[in-house]
């Protein structure tokens, strides 16, 4: 019998991990939300993406607005988990 390609490590009763294999995948259907809390973090190969400095003022190639845009979308990024603070 082969392995699943989405499935409970063995020797976990209760399952606070799920494992999807080489192959498998996640499916969120329309309305569903992946919901990552305060604190948790996304990673890709083991490691959370580097963190990104927000651009300064003293960067004048972007404009205030340009600039707040930037720093926003860094901010949402952190808040989700997906680049280190």
């Amino acid at each position: 019998m082969t392995q699943p390609k989405v499935y409970k490590p063995a020797g976990q009763d209760g399952g606070d991990e799920i494992v999807v294999a080489s192959g498998g995948k996640i499916t969120v259907e329309s309305g569903g939300i992946i919901n990552v809390k305060t604190g948790g973090i996304i990673k890709a190969n083991g490691t959370q993406a580097a963190a990104i400095a927000d651009i300064s003022e003293t960067e004048a190639v972007f404009s205030a607005a340009e600039r707040g845009k930037f720093n926003d979308i860094l901010a949402a990024l952190r808040g989700a988990g997906i680049i280190a603070a």
